[in-house]
């Protein structure tokens, strides 16, 4: 089966690419219908590496359901402004384990206006119930993309580092310097311009 999303999303690149590594950006997107334990000694971190990381997915955030990996990678080949996770991962057992196939991919690319172009395309497989499975998946795809689209505004938050941070760490010294450098145009804390002392010189 494939399932697909493209979206807009009022975000930056940078902001959408970090919330695609993020654990707790997924146990929002999921919720209510799933949640995410760490089955790894320690715990969830704040944003996934590469790599194969364990998780015991919950229904309706109470429910055990088994196991699931997440593997995650990067694709190679992609067109330029493009970047793209891949999860190749999947359940080991519980009732996800039906799919014996699993191939997630999620790109982001830049849209005018700071925004962002999201596609999300899901590749699974489970046998003679790809029929039943198809509409389920497709359903929980659509609320995938919806809550994506409600959250995106709130990830606009710039750790140090970040291309994001560093503009705005240059505009923000920029400023400070034209301030620096005409002291007469700042405000004294009454909010009144302060002018130099007139010089006293000899009376006409």
């Amino acid at each position: 089966m494939r399932v697909l999303l493209k979206l807009e999303l009022d975000c930056t690149p940078d902001a959408a690419w970090r919330a695609l590594h993020s654990p707790a950006v997924l146990r929002e997107v999921v919720a209510p219908w799933l949640d995410f334990g760490s089955l790894e000694a320690g715990g969830l971190p704040t944003a996934w590496p590469e790599g194969r990381h364990r998780l015991q997915p919950r229904a309706f955030g109470r429910f055990p359901v088994g196991e699931e990996v997440i593997d995650l990678g990067y694709p190679g080949g992609l067109p330029d402004g493009v970047r793209m996770l891949r999860d190749s991962g999947g359940a080991i057992s519980g009732p996800f384990a039906l799919f014996d196939r699993w191939d997630h991919r999620m790109a982001v690319s830049a849209l005018p206006g700071g925004r962002t172009l999201y596609r999300d395309r899901l590749i699974a497989h489970a046998g003679a119930l790809d029929a039943v499975a198809w509409y389920p998946t497709w359903a929980f795809w659509q609320w995938r993309g919806r809550q994506l689209r409600r959250l995106a505004p709130t990830w606009a938050f710039d750790p140090p580092g970040t291309a994001d941070a560093s503009g705005a760490a240059d505009a923000s010294g920029r400023a400070d310097a034209a301030s620096a450098a005409h002291p007469a145009a700042a405000p004294n804390p009454a909010g009144t311009p302060v002018s130099p002392p007139a010089r006293k010189g000899r009376p006409a």
